[in-house]
């Protein structure tokens, strides 16, 4: 950025003067501003009547530099100053551009338009805190609005609107909810897993008496399904009836084409390879919905028979491979949308569903990975993109499968009878081995909404 005398100021420091050796040491610059402070004390007042007419300019424009600013100010419509808490502190700096407000605080640089420093006021008559909601009319701001005055102390700000109205914001606030803060934050925290850093934490399951009637219980099992996309509940009576209970401790149960609650077996009831005693390659459920489910509950009710083993694998984990290997590929996997399909004509049955969505789906602000929709049974023609990225896709979903299919990432388990899994469906994905005899399995969908309510409640970061 660039001082008030024009010259090159990286560190945005009160009163340095750039040179070939660098900036002054803090002794030599209160020598020099101390000394200087009689001669332009004489030009400051010489030059106020005119400083303070504020010319109209278009938004955005450059204005001419100006002086340095006493703390508590009026300020024209455009400055290039840097401005600081006071003369004593380095905490804080503030520039005035002709749209927006740029402050350096806590090691962060950030940029705020001045129609959203208007728009989030939290003074009474613009934010209800008892609903926590906005009061003011948005689309009553002007959009060429900008500050009357600015000042800042240790701790907040303060801005002036041309009607008279003060906002506040308090300088922690406003690096957690800038633009630049919040692309240094993680929205969920997260443990990446392969199956031997799975089974080298040890993550317990948890008691289901504990989970049903404790906090602490329900706290615990819920830091490790954020943590890890999966959880255990253990000593669970087999039944539907139960199961029903155990989930709604949490969340409410999604309703989907499938019912509310569901028995699994063998039969062939639904047209779904699921019904069926074959293996089940890797996958996330309902990548045909526009929202694929967010938790998915499995608990087996009985086996009488072979093979059946559920396999887990972390997605996240996987894409995070790739995106150290080939994050031009990660990037198309994040990019190119994709038709996901489910035609079911059987018996009572009649169900046509079409989901959209790339395979990996990332906040756009910190490039952090939320959503893996992978499912190649239910993916649809590819006919969402042209010819000439085709090719590149299929090469970044087979280095994504790659990864997803290395042995090492797999991680293998027997559900028993008593023993609930509870699956973050927009994380992990989950397989079956082939078995014989009868298995019949219990479970639902959750909202993925109510859980991370849940958690919130609950003090932790979801």
């Amino acid at each position: 950025m660039e001082s008030c005398g024009g010259q090159r100021d990286p560190d945005f420091r009160a009163f340095g003067s750039w040179g070939s050796t660098g900036f002054l040491k803090r002794d030599q610059h209160l020598s020099l501003i101390f000394s200087l402070k009689r001669l332009m004390l004489g030009m400051w007042y010489r030059r106020l009547p005119r400083l303070f007419v504020v010319p109209h300019r278009p938004t955005g424009s450059t204005s001419p530099r100006v002086p340095w600013l006493p703390r508590d100010r009026a300020v024209p419509a455009a400055t290039t100053c840097w401005h600081h808490t006071a003369p004593e502190s380095l905490k804080c700096a503030w520039q005035l551009h002709g749209d927006h407000l740029e402050l350096r605080y806590a090691n962060t640089l950030m940029r705020f338009d001045f129609v959203w420093l208007r728009d989030h006021c939290r003074s009474a008559s613009c934010y209800n805190t008892k609903t926590n909601q906005r009061s003011l009319d948005t689309a009553s701001v002007d959009l060429g609005i900008k500050p009357k005055a600015v000042r800042v102390d240790e701790t907040t700000l303060f801005l002036t609107w041309p009607d008279g109205h003060v906002t506040r914001y308090g300088l922690e606030w406003l690096v957690k909810n800038s633009y630049e803060g919040q692309k240094q934050q993680v929205m969920h925290p997260r443990i990446l897993w392969n199956a031997e850093i799975y089974r080298q934490a040890q993550v317990p399951s948890v008691d289901c008496q504990s989970f049903l009637e404790t906090d602490e219980g329900l706290k615990e099992f819920l830091q490790n399904f954020l943590l890890y996309g999966i959880a255990f509940v253990e000593n669970v009576t087999p039944t539907k009836e139960d199961t029903e209970i155990l989930a709604e401790r949490i969340s409410l149960i999604r309703e989907t084409i499938y019912g509310r609650m569901w028995y699994f077996t063998s039969d062939f009831s639904r047209g779904d390879t699921a019904y069926t005693k074959l293996a089940l390659d890797r996958h996330t459920d309902t990548t045909y919905f526009q929202e694929p489910c967010g938790i998915q509950v499995f608990h087996c009710l009985k086996h009488e028979g072979t093979g059946g083993r559920t396999l887990l694998v972390d997605g996240f984990y996987a894409a995070e491979q790739v995106l150290r290997q080939a994050p031009d590929q990660f990037e198309l996997l994040s990019k190119v949308p994709l038709k996901h399909e489910y035609v079911e004509n059987v018996g009572d049955c009649h169900n046509h569903m079409i989901g959209v969505g790339p395979v990996l789906n990332v906040y756009p602000w910190n490039n952090e990975l939320y959503l893996i929709r992978y499912n190649n049974y239910d993916r649809a023609v590819i006919n969402t993109v042209p010819y000439d990225v085709v090719h590149r896709w299929y090469a970044a979903h087979r280095t994504l499968t790659a990864e997803l299919r290395r042995p090492e990432n797999e991680l293998w388990v027997k559900l028993k009878p008593g023993k609930a899994l509870f699956i973050d469906n927009w994380r992990v994905l989950h397989g079956r081995e082939a078995f014989t005899g009868y298995r019949q399995l219990c479970g639902c969908y959750l909202t993925r909404d109510d859980v991370l309510n849940t958690a919130r409640l609950l003090g932790l970061q979801a």
